[in-house]
């Protein structure tokens, strides 16, 4: 369905300069898209790590009062665990405090598949609601207004944040829209029945499968109407969960939206459905297989390997240019035509 880019990966993290000079990039993926004058435009997940760690020793970044600060942890230490790369956790307490932390940056390109990423920051941690790092940014436009959505990270849980910019140099903060434990959420690029509307994936705890909601909102702040629109299933690849993708595209056979799912094994693959223009809650059509899964070299080995995931597509014409992260590490393009998407899928 999808054709890989040949100058894939995009975006490598040795291409992007550290935000700081103690700190070394580990990931440039996971990057909202948009269309912007003559350019396309991504907002960069970047991860970084601290360097020159003593050894024995790992150091937990976090921000606090737009300081960043480290939780240092010995290796030795029998009140956490460190066997996963990612985060260590208080076995007493059950906090957890990641190993690196994430900003936005923003890129640049005038043909889509060379960029120039910017030197430092878009978008950092600022509030205690961000302290371990704003991550996963999506772009949706709505009369000249750029409103970019990300998931915020702290000891409080994980949330979903909004920022909007109409030049992507002034950035106006509106604040949490969705408290934990909630992410992926994807705008709609115009309002249904006079409300906005967004999907929204909530993160259960005892009960219920990780699953695609709606809400809407009369001004992108206060969200409510919550209703299921896309389970995870009991088998299969969509069998660990399911989540949104970019933001919804409309078309004239209704909303598409690209999502991802992951099996019980966390394999990420990406799929697809389809809802009426003025019932984005009700499914018509989707993909029954993955319309893009891990198996390029970049997207079965990295940092997290067997993921493809996306927070990004533009469209021109009938060509879809499908961003997305491969393996947590790195930036890859896929395209493939609209209408034959479209088509694809099943009642």
């Amino acid at each position: 369905m999808f054709t890989r880019h040949p100058g894939n990966p995009l975006l490598r993290p040795p291409a992007v300069r550290p935000s700081r000079t103690d700190l070394e990039v580990i990931g440039t993926f996971n990057a909202g898209a948009a269309l912007y004058q003559t350019e396309t435009l991504l907002l960069l997940r970047v991860a970084e790590r601290p360097t020159n760690t003593p050894p024995g020793e790992i150091w937990c970044p976090y921000y606090e009062a737009g300081s960043l600060q480290f939780h240092v942890v010995r290796r030795d230490d029998p009140t956490y665990d460190t066997r996963d790369s990612r985060f260590v956790q208080n076995v007493q307490t059950g906090d957890l405090w990641l190993t690196s932390i994430s900003h936005l940056r923003l890129a640049r390109s005038r043909d889509g598949v060379q960029f120039m990423i910017g030197d430092t920051p878009w978008l950092l941690p600022t509030t205690p609601e961000e302290a371990f790092g704003v991550e996963d940014a999506r772009i949706t436009a709505m009369d000249g207004v750029y409103y970019v959505n990300y998931t915020a990270v702290s000891q409080y849980g994980i949330a979903t944040a909004l920022v909007a910019t109409r030049d992507f140099v002034n950035i106006e903060r509106l604040g949490i829209i969705f408290p934990p434990a909630n992410r992926d959420v994807t705008l709609f690029p115009q309002k249904v029945r006079g409300q906005y509307v967004s999907y929204h994936r909530p993160m259960p705890g005892m009960f219920g499968r990780y699953n695609i909601w709606l809400a809407t909102s009369p001004d992108l702040v206060r969200w409510g109407d919550h209703r299921r629109v896309l389970e995870a299933s009991a088998t299969g690849w969509e069998s660990g969960r399911v989540g949104g993708g970019a933001p919804p595209i409309l078309t004239a056979q209704g909303w598409l939206s690209i999502y991802h799912a992951a099996d019980r094994s966390d394999r990420y693959a990406l799929g697809a459905f389809l809802t009426p223009v003025d019932e984005p809650a009700r499914v018509i059509a989707r993909s029954r297989t993955p319309i893009l899964a891990p198996e390029a070299p970049y997207e079965t080995r990295g940092f997290f390997p067997n993921v493809v995931f996306t927070c990004g597509a533009v469209v021109q014409g009938d060509t879809l240019r499908l961003y997305y992260g491969a393996a947590d590490e790195t930036i890859a393009l896929a395209e493939t035509s609209l209408s034959a998407l479209l088509s694809s899928l099943l009642p």
